[in-house]
């Protein structure tokens, strides 16, 4: 088999959404840190088309690469690339890569638990694994400082009216929306319409609200639109359903570890969870987060919260992704059928 370009992937999905791993064939990308790197890997472009556009990729498809670590405390660094981003922290694909370093033996495993640290764009994140017979069976995550941004902001969005909605950071940066107030129970069956709806809503969020980080001047937008549920309390915490539209319009499998990391920030924001609190998030196929308040802390002038997700990983193959040097479609393609005007 001819190929001017082989990249090896361990394929991995936590709690239903795809967070596959290249771990050999890419050399690091230039750059000082790593958020420079990140942001070579966005603006080039190259590797983000080859991974995720068709054939090798698709919409529900997000990559991260391995990369050396830049911060002395860091085992291992990744850059995620997802449809429409490279984002500086997620909560999937943090499980993912813990997951794949352990079950792979690339970090090596020690039982009960491993602990680890990897280096995101966004910042440090602790791990803790849970593991046995050679298997990480749950990953916790101690995510990067999570803020509430705009509490119960008026947005207009065409067709809608006017929309009570929150904006927070939990790694990445949300418009939260009342899926109730708006027909939503979180069913597979609404996948659809909750996927085209959530674009329009985070669309219509960074014309009329944006959003900036205290410390990163360069994310300056919203990048997603959760649908969240009722709240109950329960024996172990507070649990609720959600569903996080993902641009360029899908619905995201796992209940998103940044999308409950910004939520329980609305919420302690809002009187309604303090430190050592639960909450566990349900995705839209039933899968589960935990999330728990670590500690209060700042970012800049802004009151924040540690957070810490949890949940689980399976490797699900390994690929050698090709590419045969007379292939006309070197970078891949994407159609609106699936991927959106």
């Amino acid at each position: 088999m001819r190929s001017s370009k082989t990249i090896h992937v361990i394929s991995c999905h936590a709690e239903g959404e795809v967070g596959d791993v290249i771990v050999g064939g890419v050399a690091p990308p230039p750059g000082a840190t790593l958020w420079e790197q990140r942001s070579h890997v966005a603006k080039d472009g190259k590797l983000r088309n080859f991974v995720l556009n068709e054939p090798r990729g698709g919409v529900f498809r997000h990559v991260n690469l391995l990369v050396p670590p830049h911060h002395p405390e860091a085992d291992a660094a990744f850059i995620i690339m997802e449809p429409e981003d490279t984002p500086p922290m997620s909560g999937s694909n943090s499980i993912c890569v813990a997951t794949v370093l352990l079950d792979s033996g690339i970090v090596a495993m020690r039982e009960p638990v491993t602990d680890l640290v990897l280096e995101a764009p966004g910042g440090l994140v602790r791990v803790r694994a849970m593991c046995r017979n050679g298997k990480a069976e749950r990953i916790f995550v101690q995510n990067v400082p999570s803020f509430a941004d705009r509490i119960g902001f008026p947005l207009e969005v065409e067709g809608l009216g006017t929309l009570d909605v929150d904006t927070a950071y939990g790694g990445d940066s949300f418009v939260v929306v009342d899926a109730e107030a708006l027909g939503f129970s979180i069913t597979q069956d609404e996948a659809k319409d909750i996927a085209r709806l959530g674009v329009r809503i985070t669309d219509a969020a960074n014309a009329q609200i944006g959003f900036t980080h205290p410390d990163n001047p360069d994310w300056t937008h919203i990048s997603f639109c959760a649908f969240c549920g009722p709240v109950t309390q329960g024996k172990d915490g507070l649990s609720g359903r959600s569903a996080v539209a993902i641009q360029p319009g899908k619905v995201d499998r796992s209940p998103t570890g940044t999308a409950v990391s910004a939520r329980m920030a609305l919420m302690a924001a809002k009187g309604e969870m303090a430190v050592g609190d639960t909450f566990t998030a349900t995705s839209i196929i039933g899968s589960s987060f935990s999330g728990r308040i670590v500690a209060e802390t700042r970012i800049g002038e802004r009151a924040a919260i540690v957070p810490e997700i949890s949940g689980r990983g399976w490797i699900t193959g390994i690929h050698q992704h090709m590419l045969d040097p007379d292939d006309p479609w070197p970078e891949g393609y994407r159609l609106s059928d699936t991927w959106g005007a």
